[in-house]
């Protein structure tokens, strides 16, 4: 049994849902009046999938009408067609004249029967939409409607968050408040725009705010419990529950908070990778810039930096990751007006990577929203993920086997741009990864089948591998050549011609049934030597001329540029790719410490930055690389960097870039 309030009843109305044999349950109207018998009506019967514990723990009912979403103790999210309709209901006669006759003792039986007797008058509704299983075997505790979206609770350690696609209920994301929080029974969304979880912590009872991270009660109650209620003001709060037959209340006054947090933290430890999304115009002129940041705290952060205010204000934490996020790539807008959503806002697909060989992928849709603090509303959509050991996981007896190089990261991510045109006409993305394991693996991306592959590989670094680039060649007659360069931690960088993996690998996803084979990346067209020691920060950017300039920075300080020109050999049946390297710039002692950021603003202009918190601007002429000017960053330990170039009056070109570490900077 279970009440539940519906939009619209009366005050003095509430819905009564009964779960019964064979996963058959009702919804009952049930009205009270001072002095008479409740009146009941039927409104529907509804048929939960077979299970062996059939029976439902908690419903809501949407507020656009005409569906209700049900959880069920198999850990199942139901969708069913519901209708208020009077013509359609089934009413209690025990009271249909209208009489005020007092309650008596056989009228609680008298009513049962008259309201059930004639249940078959109403049809037996099947699910529209079914999520089997979505949270685990422990049952779904609660669910919730709020601002258009759907909020489901379980015993798994996690709530979600969906919405309807027609008739259909979809998962957007998943969330993990907090570690060992495995038992979440309820969310409460308060008005200051704080989203409250509910549950039990071990042997505490514990309320945990997701604006701050924190837990903001904490009661020693036992844990565990399936009856209780909790209660909170601004002055007080309760939480009764029921322990060994005995109802138990806690109460406590509230407490004067003396914290004052003068800087919120974006992330709890040092951040890894960062990239800018793009920038939003804002009422009154004003500026947002959207970034994306993982962290060495297993989460990456959505967040927008004003200019005016120099406040950055987090739009969305992304809790997936089991490890560090290391890496990061866009595959989407990078500037105003340059997006899907048009003047509205920004679209993108996010692939995020890091520790315990994981990969997962969002798509990110933000848009302007004045009521919140930042102005503006990040919407994230979860849409794939992949592990190298989820097969492994899923095996038998696995506890007797080997598990293949357990602790495999992911060093880097690069997106492979125009994977779809004439020639290749293909819904799937493709993307690279340096991985630690010393390979170089590709990855396809299926966004309208939720479908993350592995799709090629080669270990021919055959040691750690720290950096990817990906970039696109177009030859004179329209031909388009994929191009990828990997760097390692012995100094070298090898460039790969993965056009024939990628077209093989499409040809391969269209006629498996089941996982393809990973394919061979074969044997990269060039490898140089550029330094000494790891590669810890590599650039590509095209030249006017159809050149390639490569640049890189390494663990003992240096920087090596390179012009790349790409010709066609003479091969077997048809022309090879090949490259030639000209111009080669080493700058040894560039830095005085590790360089872990470099990026090629012109082919005429290099940015660096490095672990001695320095950022340098150099001018690549003739003679080799010369110094322009030294900016001093306040960022310790920078991990890497991102820039991007804004076009301001007078058709005027001005750089920014921001840099990441043990904090976070933007710089002009």
């Amino acid at each position: 049994l279970g009440w539940v309030s519906r939009p619209g009843q009366p005050p003095n109305t509430a819905a009564l849902l009964a779960s019964g044999p064979d996963g058959e349950m009702l919804w009952l109207d049930v009205t009270h009046c001072p002095g008479q018998a409740p009146r009941v009506q039927l409104m529907g019967r509804y048929l939960l999938p077979p299970c062996k514990q059939r029976w439902h723990t908690c419903v809501a009912f949407l507020p656009q009408g005409g569906l209700l979403v049900c959880g069920d103790r198999r850990g199942s999210l139901l969708l069913f067609p519901c209708s208020s309709s009077p013509g359609q209901a089934v009413e209690s006669t025990n009271i249909s004249n209208g009489g005020t006759d007092s309650v008596d003792k056989d009228s609680g039986s008298k009513l049962e029967l008259s309201c059930l007797s004639h249940k078959e008058a109403l049809p037996l509704e099947a699910p529209v939409s079914v999520l089997f299983g979505l949270h685990g075997k422990t049952g779904v505790t609660s669910v919730a409607c709020h601002k258009g979206y759907i909020y489901s609770t379980g015993r798994d350690g996690v709530y979600r968050q969906l919405h309807l696609q027609g008739q259909q209920l979809e998962v957007l994301r998943k969330h993990r408040p907090c570690k060992g929080l495995q038992w979440i029974e309820e969310l409460r969304f308060t008005p200051d725009g704080d989203l409250l979880v509910l549950g039990f912590h071990a042997d505490s009872f514990v309320v945990w705010s997701s604006r701050t991270g924190e837990n903001l009660h904490c009661v020693p109650c036992g844990g565990g419990h399936r009856s209780w209620s909790y209660w909170s003001s601004p002055s007080a709060e309760a939480f009764a529950f029921i322990k060994c037959g005995d109802v138990m209340l806690y109460n406590r006054e509230a407490e004067p908070c003396e914290q004052q947090v003068l800087l919120a933290s974006l992330h709890g430890r040092e951040i890894a990778c960062v990239r800018r999304l793009g920038a939003m115009e804002m009422p009154g002129h004003t500026t947002l810039n959207v970034f994306v940041t993982g962290s060495e705290d297993t989460t990456a952060c959505v967040l927008a930096l004003s200019e005016h205010s120099r406040a950055a204000v987090p739009l969305a934490r992304l809790s997936d990751h089991i490890s560090s996020v290391r890496a990061l790539a866009l595959d989407g807008p990078t500037g105003p007006g340059d997006n899907s959503l048009g003047d509205k806002g920004l679209s993108a697909l996010l692939f995020s990577a890091g520790g315990r060989a994981q990969i997962e992928c969002y798509r990110l849709l933000c848009t302007g929203d004045p009521a919140s603090e930042s102005t503006v509303a990040c919407q994230v959509i979860h849409v794939a993920s992949h592990r190298l050991d989820e097969h492994w996981e899923r095996k038998k007896n696995r506890h007797k086997l080997v598990k293949m190089d357990p602790e495999t990261r992911y060093m880097s991510l690069s997106v492979v741009p125009g994977t779809s045109t004439e020639q290749l006409p293909t819904p799937w993305k493709f993307f690279a990864a340096a991985c630690s394991d010393a390979s170089v693996r590709v990855f396809g991306l299926l966004e309208a089948t939720r479908k993350l592959v592995l799709v090629a590989e080669s270990f021919h670094h055959q040691r750690c591998v720290l950096k990817v680039e990906a970039f696109l060649h177009v030859q004179a007659g329209g031909e388009r050549k994929h191009l990828l360069c990997s760097a390692a931690t012995d100094g070298s960088i090898a460039f790969w011609d993965i056009t024939s993996p990628i077209a093989d690998a499409v040809d391969a996803l269209h006629r498996a049934e089941r996982e393809m084979q990973p394919l061979a990346l074969g044997a990269p067209l060039l490898t140089i030597m550029a330094h000494s020691c790891g590669v810890n920060s590599l650039h590509v950017r095209e030249t006017p001329e159809g050149r390639y300039l490569v640049a890189s920075g390494s663990d003992d300080g240096s920087i090596h540029v390179c012009l790349l020109e790409v010709v066609l050999g003479k091969g077997e049946g048809s022309a090879r790719t090949c490259l030639r390297v000209l111009e080669p710039v080493a700058r040894p002692c560039a830095h005085a410490a590790h360089v872990t950021g470099i990026r090629v603003l012109r082919p005429d202009l290099l940015l660096s930055a490095s672990v001695d918190q320095r950022l340098m601007l150099w001018r690549r002429g003739p003679g080799g690389l010369d110094a322009l000017s030294t900016t001093f960053f306040h960022v310790p330990d920078l991990a890497e960097v991102d820039c991007w170039e804004v076009e301001e009056a007078g058709e005027e070109l001005r750089y920014y870039c921001v840099l990441c570490g043990q904090g976070l900077e933007m710089l002009r």
